[in-house]
């Protein structure tokens, strides 16, 4: 196959910039988008290194601001005249309920609105391509966003179903934007429960820092690699996959008419 350009967000750390070495070994125009600029830069060199000295493109932007995705996908759009893989694995869960600048609650906004966006953005340039998104597991937890309150409310937040719901969202978004856009390979998928810095308090990062047992960000990476990779005709479209096999979500996740609900609210949010 011809050389890809690969977008992956979440680039810095983890599954993210374990899948980003993977592509660049492989040969591919690698762009790194994350938050912080020193881990971000850090990554970009791990990345050059892996494709031989091949220096990746990078972005630095904040999925808590919408602003930072416009820019970013400006900035793709006027840089690269195709985009063959866009990774949607940027994400994360905040302790405490925090509504953002833009007037949404931050997990939710940064774990499915600001990919929903910069998807919806890049759309024309991503005919033919893939779009793979870092869903989870977790998904069962909760019973899933309501497409007519993307807000919540502080009295009732809870980190776990919060961010629960918003890879609820994920699931939902990959299969709604297959049914939308059919010119578009979408899925999303569990990257197994990694070892990372993940969390938010001491207890949740001692867990996924040392718990027996947990996925390599290496192990996780090479399956979002198969997946923007493998030929087309053995995966699914819209669907989520569980290692290499493809899975039915709990129902909440299932749900094509949630999917087409939480697709117009997302349109109008990020408008």
């Amino acid at each position: 196959m011809s050389e890809r350009t690969v977008v992956v967000t979440g680039a810095s750390s983890g599954v993210g910039l374990a899948a980003a070495e993977q592509f660049a070994r492989a040969g591919d125009t690698v762009v790194l988008v994350g938050r912080t600029p020193g881990r971000l830069d850090e990554a970009a060199r791990r990345v050059e290194r892996a494709g031989g000295g091949r220096e990746p493109g990078r972005f630095r932007a904040d999925f808590e601001r919408l602003a930072d995705v416009r820019a970013l996908a400006e900035h793709l759009l006027s840089t690269y005249p195709r985009i063959d893989v866009l990774a949607n694995n940027a994400g994360g869960m905040v302790p405490a309920h925090r509504v953002t600048d833009d007037g949404l609650e931050a997990t939710v906004q940064s774990n499915h609105l600001a990919p929903f966006l910069l998807t919806r953005l890049l759309r024309e340039r991503l005919a033919g391509g893939r779009v793979v998104t870092t869903a989870s597991r977790a998904h069962r937890m909760g019973a899933g966003l309501d497409p007519a309150d993307l807000v919540g409310a502080a009295g009732r937040y809870n980190t776990w179903k919060v961010y629960g719901e918003s890879k609820a969202a994920n699931i939902l978004f990959a299969a709604e934007a297959a049914r939308r856009w059919p010119d578009v390979l979408s899925v999303s998928f569990h990257p197994g429960v990694v070892r990372s810095n993940f969390g938010t308090g001491a207890l949740t990062r001692f867990f996924y820092r040392w718990a027996p047992g947990l996925t390599t960000p290496e192990a996780a990476g090479e399956l979002l690699v198969w997946l923007a990779t493998v030929a087309p005709d053995r995966l699914v479209q819209g669907g989520y996959y569980v290692g290499r096999t493809a899975t039915t979500p709990d129902p909440h996740a299932a749900d094509p008419a949630r999917a087409a609900a939480l697709w117009e609210a997302s349109e109008k949010a990020t408008a």
